[in-house]
């Protein structure tokens, strides 16, 4: 049997014990009645005054119950002085950190390498590198020195109808080949009070955008061919109108460039407000 068990019975045989002992009061006043008759019979009861009687018979009451007392105590000191059976809260087991016992946490897969050959030859690329981009196949402008070129033929001139206050300058183009790309620009030098009155041409205003602008003293005057138009073969007017200072305007600063394509083929002129004798084009 273990010793709790053991201990765990005594303590509740003491208990039982304690709670059923009950003192015998009868018999108890019985012993005290029979010591105080014997000591009545004594020769010295006559001189022992009364009170004395009382006191021994209450010293005899007092120390039973004193015996009394010190059984019950002492029942009780022994059974408060058992070792008792006591509940140890124990802490739950400490699960093991995760570090030390689980598994690492999964990482993501790396990506599969590139696909090898059987022969285990390197990886092909994903697609076949972009050819480097070429320049642009379109020709540079060609350099304007005269008033004809290939097909253009051109003239500048000041309108015979300007005044002291207005003038008009008149580009005359003829080109004996259909043009797919055209640009005109009019150059009115400043000589004071130039400003801008208006612009026109022969052609249909719809075929072309129409620019002025004031550029390092200059009113310039530009159209330009839309994308898709063409110019057919003839004699076509582009025409400037400005104002000025009072008086007679000298054009001579004055000067205007033409570039066009024709066949695949760019071709530029260029020319100032001075006379020109007229002349056509190359067939």
């Amino acid at each position: 049997m273990r010793q709790q068990d053991v201990h765990g019975e005594l303590r509740a045989r003491l208990h039982e014990a304690a709670e059923a002992h009950e003192p015998d009061r009868a018999r108890i006043l019985a012993r005290v009645e029979r010591g105080m008759a014997a000591q009545g019979r004594t020769s010295h009861r006559a001189t022992l005054p009364p009170v004395f009687g009382w006191v021994r018979v209450v010293s005899a009451t007092a120390a039973v119950a004193a015996v009394l007392g010190i059984g019950g105590y002492a029942v009780a000191s022994a059974v408060k002085n058992m070792p008792t059976e006591k509940t140890v809260a124990v802490s739950p087991t400490p699960s093991a950190s995760p570090d030390a016992t689980s598994s690492p946490p999964s990482r993501t897969a790396a990506p599969p390498p590139p696909s090898m050959s059987s022969k285990g030859s390197s990886p092909k690329a994903s697609a076949t590198p972009s050819p480097t981009p070429t320049a642009s196949a379109t020709p540079a402008a060609p350099v304007a020195k005269s008033e004809e070129d290939g097909p253009l033929w051109s003239d500048g001139s000041v309108d015979p109808h300007s005044n002291d206050f207005w003038a008009q300058s008149d580009l005359t183009l003829k080109t004996s080949r259909q043009l797919t790309a055209l640009t005109v620009q009019l150059k009115v030098a400043e000589t004071g009070g130039v400003s801008d009155t208006g612009a026109w041409r022969s052609l249909p205003e719809t075929d072309f955008t129409q620019t002025v602008t004031e550029q390092d003293g200059f009113l310039v005057y530009t159209w330009t061919l839309k994308p898709g138009s063409k110019v057919a073969v003839g004699e076509w007017v582009f025409a400037g109108q400005y104002n000025h200072e009072q008086g007679g305007r000298d054009a001579k600063n004055d000067s205007y460039t033409i570039t066009g394509s024709a066949d695949g083929k760019q071709y530029a002129v260029t020319g100032d407000f001075a006379a020109h004798t007229s002349g056509e084009g190359d067939s």
